[in-house]
């Protein structure tokens, strides 16, 4: 309404708070000190000790560039790719966004050295098939962190949901709920990634809102 639209604040202030918080790592600084207090509200020690990796491909927008965007043959879409590794919880530890035709085993290995180095009391993160191979020997050597395979039994057919992984497919169903992020608007990957923690934060600050539940 046009009453409503006077008393918004001017877009460039707003970018520019925006920027500052994304390039001084302020926006991931928030994040994660919510996501601590989420996990003790919950009962869980502030840093985890397992988790779970996988990736999502979106549409990109015209405002994408052609450095930062591809073609994923297996998903048919032509944008970028999410990279995420979450906690059992399915509260973000990391994300990492790259054009949609890197490879999930080559983003992983980029991103586990940043989460593991962020949070050393993670020894255990699941994944898919897709991350077999010498991913799982790197991690275990390089970074002392066991990435266990998931996969699904071969006589099963059609849709199945498959222990932890429906976890971090829980994340990607939030993502798509954000209005910002049902496709990648960014020309800059990292402020793609800045907008997955925000989505983040405000599902947290909900979390938080909520009275404890009362014990008969």
């Amino acid at each position: 309404m046009a009453g409503d639209a006077g008393r918004l604040p001017a877009m460039g202030p707003v970018y520019a708070f925006f920027r500052r918080w994304r390039d001084h790592g302020l926006v991931k600084e928030f994040h994660d000190r919510l996501r601590a207090r989420v996990r003790e509200k919950l009962g869980r020690d502030a840093e985890p000790t397992a988790g779970m990796i996988d990736s999502q491909s979106v549409k990109a927008d015209a405002v994408v560039g052609a450095d930062s965007r591809g073609f994923d043959g297996g998903k048919q879409i032509n944008g970028r790719k999410r990279h995420v590794v979450v906690d059992t919880l399915g509260l973000l530890l990391g994300v990492m966004v790259t054009a949609a035709d890197v490879g999930d085993r080559t983003a992983a290995q980029v991103l586990l050295e940043q989460v593991a180095d962020a949070h050393h009391r993670l020894a255990l993160v699941w994944a898919d098939g897709g991350y077999t191979g010498s991913l799982v020997e790197y991690c275990l050597a390089a970074l002392a962190l066991v990435v266990s395979i998931v996969k699904r039994s071969d006589d099963q057919k059609g849709f199945v949901v498959l222990p932890k992984r429906w976890i971090v497919e829980r994340l990607f169903a939030h993502l798509m709920r954000t209005r910002r992020l049902a496709r990648d608007y960014e020309r800059r990957t990292t402020s793609a990634e800045a907008m997955i923690y925000w989505s983040m934060t405000l599902l947290m600050t909900r979390r938080l809102a909520r009275p404890r539940p009362q014990r008969g």
